[in-house]
């Protein structure tokens, strides 16, 4: 069971790796097409772009770490922002910029977490 698991995983980083790639190329001729490159497109090439990171990270590691889709989940709430922005009511957008404010804090915890910093590490004992 577990290695029909492990192998389904495989399969389906294939297919977002391969999804990715296309999404990546209609992109790129879009931007080619309009002859433009908003600030909206530049942060969906940066939300691809991490999530081909987040599949070589699950392909070399076998799983995945939070920080990767945190980091997507900021990338693509900045992106609705910056995209719904004119056409909403400006009191709407404090959902938003508080749901990157948590998460961005989340990453800052996670980070810090595994840093010396704030002295969590455990001492290695004799």
């Amino acid at each position: 069971m577990q290695n029909i698991t492990k192998n389904l995983q495989l399969i389906l980083m294939c297919i977002i790796l391969v999804s990715t790639v296309i999404a990546v190329g209609i992109e790129i001729k879009k931007m080619f097409v309009n002859q433009s490159v908003t600030l909206a497109d530049l942060l969906l090439m940066f939300l691809y772009l991490e999530v081909l990171a987040m599949v070589r990270v699950f392909w070399d590691q076998q799983s995945i770490s939070i920080t990767l889709p945190l980091l997507i989940a900021i990338t693509a709430l900045a992106r609705f922002i910056i995209l719904q922005g004119k056409e909403m009511d400006p009191a709407a957008l404090v959902y938003e910029a508080v749901a990157i404010v948590l998460i961005a804090g989340a990453i800052v915890i996670l980070r810090l977490r595994h840093s010396d910093k704030l002295g969590l590490k455990k001492k290695k004992s004799k």
